[in-house]
């Protein structure tokens, strides 16, 4: 793919608008990236990676991929993508999604499957001495969390772009928070990224999936309302809410 295509471009803006914005990542950093083997967490990688041949901030990047451990996983196959990219992966073997798909949880599997993996995550940052953690979520993510966390767990809350957990001694950062799932599907496809089966039991059942549908059925029918969605959240009037 040409590095300056139009679709690169378009992602590469709203990255940047977002890392400076928060000001995510400074000269020096170690970053933990969090990989799924989606579109999401690929794009993120890729564009982190791409971004050291011409920025003058320095940093440096361990890819991690957190197995849940279903059967028919996909871990060798997108270590061996990456590293046919010059990029090498840390695969963590887990049970995670295993045990988040126990008959005691039923309820929840993709919470505690997500917890945990992220705590696996901090823990791998903790061993390299690494400050900061890099997740694929991009807009359409934290309009989604918004609906999720007001229809299940009655608050209005999100994911932010820039987080700092257990006392700031970590950070999470989400350089895709201003970039739309669209541009990413067209960028993931023009860069030919592999796409892996999702052997989770939950992958086309899951509470997101329900939310997502349901937004897109109001952004078919008005061009306007993710982005009114999303400046809401920028945009709290707290006058007008409940006390």
């Amino acid at each position: 793919m040409p590095k300056h295509s139009a679709i690169f471009k378009v992602v590469n803006h709203a990255m940047g608008k977002a890392l400076h914005r928060y000001e995510m990542i400074a000269d020096g950093d170690g970053i933990v990236v969090g990989l799924s083997g989606g579109k999401d967490s690929f794009t993120l990688l890729w564009m982190l990676k791409e971004r050291l041949s011409r920025i003058p901030v320095d940093y440096r990047l361990v890819a991690v991929y957190v197995d849940p451990g279903f059967e028919d996983g996909f871990s060798d196959d997108l270590r061996r993508f990456w590293r046919d990219h010059g990029i090498e992966v840390r695969v963590e073997a887990t049970d995670f999604g295993v045990q988040a798909h126990g008959p005691e949880n039923r309820e929840n599997p993709c919470f505690l499957c997500s917890r945990l993996r992220r705590q696996r995550l901090f823990e791998v940052a903790d061993e390299l001495g690494f400050k900061k953690i890099a997740l694929g979520h991009h807009k359409d993510d934290i309009i989604e969390t918004l609906f999720m966390n007001m229809f299940y767990a009655g608050e209005i809350s999100t994911m932010q772009p820039c987080q700092p957990f257990f006392q700031g001694h970590f950070t999470v950062i989400r350089p895709l928070a201003y970039t739309e799932e669209d541009d990413i599907r067209r960028f993931a496809r023009q860069q030919a990224f592999p796409s892996f089966v999702n052997p989770c039991p939950s992958a086309s059942t899951s509470r997101r999936r329900a939310v997502k549908e349901m937004l897109h059925g109001f952004y078919r029918s008005n061009k306007k309302i993710k982005g009114n969605l999303f400046r809401a959240m920028h945009n709290v009037n707290q006058d007008y809410l409940l006390k």
